[in-house]
């Protein structure tokens, strides 16, 4: 259970990286708003993930699916590059976050 919180944690920080992009230097009100609690979920999820998972470990999943689905929604919505050396990190990315789950013994 405290995995699937854990990959929650991440999609609500890739929720808020994403979200900063679009309240603009935190000028606009709406946009500041769900990026703060997008942030504060998932603070709160990481927090209660860490109760039973290494905090190495845990740290690095939300980081790492943070940034994998950040990556991935830049290309989408924003139309950033997708070439090769781009999309190979992002997969050396989820192998660092299978291995990390594959080796926890949480």
């Amino acid at each position: 259970m405290n995995w699937a919180i854990l990959v929650l944690a991440g999609l609500f920080e890739m929720g808020w990286a994403i979200g900063l992009k679009y309240t603009n230097g935190f000028s606009r009100l709406w946009p500041t708003v769900g990026t703060a609690l997008a942030m504060i979920i998932s603070l709160w999820l990481l927090g209660i993930a860490m109760k039973t998972l290494p905090v190495g470990t845990a740290y690095s999943v939300w980081v790492g699916v943070g940034a994998v689905g950040t990556v991935i929604l830049g290309i989408v919505l924003f139309g950033e590059p997708a070439n090769m050396g781009r999309l190979m990190s992002v997969a050396f990315i989820i192998a660092g976050i299978v291995g990390l789950k594959i080796t926890s013994s949480a």
